[in-house]
This record gives structure tokens, sequence and C-alpha cells, in this order.
């Protein structure tokens, strides 16, 4: 991936362990590149005010002589974060400085992933983004929305549907259905659709990319809606 197209970050966080643990995840993912590595908010405001802006900020919460929200607080152009701790308290907090996304450690790779999508949606930072990064296994996977037909909800994990094969990554539904653009509609509790692959509708079952899809009774009125029905 060209180096333009990239998130660029930094990782503010006084413990060695989470620090190695952030470095590992953002190596393994393409669409991140790592600027800095800062073990205090002081190093962070430092390397902030002699380079050039950062895309991103993985900020510890919980750390001595000034907290991460503290030190987002104080910042005059933030970046996008997203918060780490191992204390869940703080997360109302963080989300009330318009986080992007709050990480429990220890971190999942997978949990991991998600934030980062979340990341890549937002608006002011990739505007036209128009894919995922999905694992599955110890494999990663550039999805397009465009090439996605059905979201299955599968107990811990959920499938994606796409014309040439299915891919199962480690998700919950609700948290993996919030990442898709408006094309795509929650049409049962465990199935979601990609409207412009919709084929056909026949009373309470939808035929899209070779699948019969059910629609639930609770989402019915939403689906017509969307439908213009």
């Amino acid at each position: 991936m060209n180096n333009q197209n990239r998130i660029t970050c930094i990782i503010v966080d006084d413990e060695l362990s989470s620090q190695k643990v952030l470095q590992h995840f953002v190596s393994e993912t393409e669409v991140l590149e790592l600027k800095q590595t800062c073990s205090n908010t002081a190093e962070a405001f430092k390397y902030l005010q002699l380079n050039s802006a950062v895309d991103l900020l993985f900020l510890d919460i919980n750390m001595p002589k000034q907290t991460g929200l503290d030190f987002y607080k104080s910042l005059q152009h933030p970046p996008a974060v997203i918060f780490t701790t191992a204390y869940p308290q703080y997360a109302v907090e963080g989300f009330e400085v318009n986080a992007t996304d709050y990480l429990l450690k220890p971190i999942a790779y997978e949990r991991f992933l998600t934030a980062i999508n979340k990341v890549l949606n937002e608006k002011a930072l990739q505007p036209k983004q128009d894919f995922l990064i999905l694992k599955e296994n110890k494999a990663l996977h550039k999805v397009f929305f465009s090439d996605i037909a059905v979201i299955e909800a599968f107990g811990d994990y959920v499938k994606v549907h796409l014309a040439d094969k299915t891919i199962v990554t480690h998700s919950t539904f609700s948290g993996f259905i919030e990442q898709l653009p408006t094309h795509f509609i929650r049409v049962h509790k465990s199935f979601s659709i990609n409207l412009n692959k919709m084929e056909q509708l026949s009373g309470n079952q939808i035929q899209i990319s070779g699948h019969k899809i059910p629609i639930g009774q609770t989402y019915k009125s939403k689906v017509l809606k969307a439908l213009d029905l």
C-alpha cells in the first residue's frame, strides 16, 4: 500500500508490555504506519510539536503526572484517538471527548481491527473509505463493501458472504454491522444485507446472491421503507 494512503499513528503508553502489543498489532495491519512510541504525554506533546500531524493516537488513559484524557483535551488540533486502558470505568469519559473507540486491556487483535475499521470509516479522515480489514484465522482480508452480499451472525463470530467465498471473522454481530455504510440494512436478528445486491423480495424472504434470507417480523416495516414499498 502507498504510504500516502496509510493512517499515521503514535502510541502513548507508559507500560512497555502494552507498547509491544500495540506495536505488533500496528505492524500486522497494512493500513497503519507507526511514527513514534512514547512512554508519557510529555514525549507525545514534544513529538507532535516538532513533527507533521498524525492521523491517530493510541492513548493510554491511566498514566502518571498527566492522564491520557487530560492530555487529549489539551490538544488544539487533536487527531482521531483510540483510548486504551485496563480500567473500564474510564470508558464513558473517553467517549465524551469523541473518541473513535475504547480498547480494554488485554487487547485482542480482532477487537483492535474493529477499532481501526471505525477510524477508516470516519468521514473526517477517510471520506472515500470503501473496505474493511477482516481477520480469519491467521489471514487478513481486504474486503470491499461492494463485494459483500450478506452478513450473518454466527455465535461469537460473523459470516461475511461474498460472491465467491465466505469469510468467518471474530466479532459481535451488532458491533460488525455498525461499521457498514447505509446501503446495508438489518433484516433479521441474525442477518444484514447489501440492498444493492438484492434480487427478489417474496413474502418474508429475500433472495440475494444465491442466498435466501428470512425477514424478521420486527424488521419488516424498516425493510419495506428502505425499498420504498
